[in-house]
């Protein structure tokens, strides 16, 4: 079909456009100074000084050195969880503040006193620690918390562990459709649509809604159901015909589902500037596998849908830009219409391209075939109109129009059956309505 070279590029271009938002957890800092007591008693900023922050209640470690004012700063802290903060400097004593915990901002001062420049480790103070040595704060202890605040902080963490949970699964569903994304296609690559379409629907389990798993989703069922209508039309035993024939008429309606909810799902994507260019392909990508599946809806399973593929096709085009691939759309759409025994339709529309261009070839074939076909009184002036149109292609179609041996054999009826030939005319006759 003409549409296979577009399609293709189009589907090479689907690509994942947005995973899920991770949800932003509540985070805090922690600053302070440090100073340094002095011989004469007065206290001096510490530049350089070693300030670790490690987080007790799980692994987790941060690591920060003060400025030339003895100032340090941690953003980006998770609120929840118990700290301990370590410092160091040279020509001091290590220091350290356990038990932490931190709202929003949370300052923590520390006085060192002379020493070594020793350093010590996490392990190094809870063993002090266990031994009745005591947190050597250098500053002022946290004051007690107050009920009001301590069930505030409980409210925050709580928060916190469940925005941590959804982040999680959010993770884990990315990790997903990412993996079965790239499954589907490598087995769609190689010709495995059944484990293609397995891949595609593992992951729409995760994420129901992911556009980019919905339209080739929907290009693996039309696929498959070419293939078995195929396959079923060639088979000499009556029912696996019939089975055949009924599994492809199930894949095309699958595949158009899952078209209606690709573009659905492209629909309700809100673009930014990083994703815009991915999110219109997608949605362009998403149009078009619609279009498609309700063609063979509309032809082989339901032809009350006639209507219904040609909106989608006039979607297509409206969307496509270039005007030879606009045309070969529209007469996609009409033969559609036409192969759907959608006649009176498949008249009208033809009537309205040839408004535009009486040269559009296809519309020209196609109104008079279906001329022919719904001429249900053998009305000779319908024959006559019908080997009109059916002229007018021959005359302009290519030699290589492979339809072009068919219609001359329309006429070659016309003029044997029904003694009716084109009438050699220089103008295009009137379009006829009926």
């Amino acid at each position: 079909m003409r549409f296979k070279s577009t399609l293709k590029i189009l589907l090479a271009a689907v690509v994942i456009a947005a995973c899920a938002a991770v949800a932003s957890a509540q985070t805090t800092q922690v600053e302070g100074t440090v100073k340094l007591k002095q011989a004469d008693g007065t206290e001096a900023p510490v530049a350089g000084a070693q300030v670790d922050i490690y987080r007790t209640d799980i692994k987790s470690d941060f690591h920060v050195k003060t400025d030339k004012k003895g100032h340090y700063l941690h953003a980006g802290l998770p609120f929840v969880g118990t700290y301990t903060i370590i410092v160091s400097a040279p020509g001091a004593q290590p220091a350290w503040a356990s038990g932490l915990r931190f709202t929003q901002v949370q300052e923590k001062d520390f006085t060192l006193s002379p020493g070594d420049g020793s350093t010590l480790t996490l392990d190094k103070v809870k063993a002090l620690e266990a031994g009745g040595g005591g947190p050597r704060t250098g500053g002022t202890p946290p004051a007690a918390e107050s009920k009001e605040a301590k069930a505030a902080r409980e409210e925050l963490e709580r928060k916190n562990a469940e925005i941590q949970k959804k982040n999680e699964e959010i993770t884990k569903g990315n990790e997903a459709v990412s993996r079965t994304f790239k499954a589907g296609n490598d087995a769609m690559a190689a010709g495995r649509i059944d484990e293609a379409i397995a891949s595609y629907q593992e992951g729409l389990a995760v994420r129901p809604e992911e556009t980019a798993l919905l339209i080739r989703l929907s290009e693996a069922y039309r696929m498959r159901g070419v293939n078995r209508f195929n396959a079923a039309i060639k088979a000499t035993d009556n029912d696996a015909k019939t089975q055949g024939i009924e599994a492809a008429k199930k894949d095309w309606t699958d595949s158009a589902a899952s078209a209606d909810k690709a573009l659905a799902a492209a629909n309700a994507v809100t673009p930014t500037a990083e994703n815009q260019a991915t999110v219109a392909q997608n949605k362009l990508a998403a149009i078009t596998v619609r279009a498609l599946a309700l063609h063979f809806v509309a032809t082989k399973v339901d032809q009350t849908q006639a209507q219904a593929a040609w909106d989608a096709y006039q979607a297509m085009i409206a969307a496509e830009t270039d005007p030879a691939k606009k045309a070969k759309d529209r007469s996609e759409a009409l033969q559609t219409l036409f192969d759907a025994n959608a006649l009176d339709l498949a008249i009208a529309k033809s009537r309205e391209v040839l408004a535009e261009n009486p040269d559009d070839v296809d519309a020209n074939r196609i109104l008079g075939l279906a001329l022919i076909s719904n001429n249900t009184t053998n009305d000779k002036a319908k024959f006559q109109e019908a080997s009109n149109y059916l002229q007018h292609y021959v005359d302009k179609a290519p030699d290589s129009d492979p339809l072009k041996a068919s219609t001359k054999e329309a006429l070659d009826y016309l003029k044997t059956n029904e003694n009716v030939k084109p009438e050699k005319t220089t103008t295009r006759q009137p379009a006829r309505r009926h």
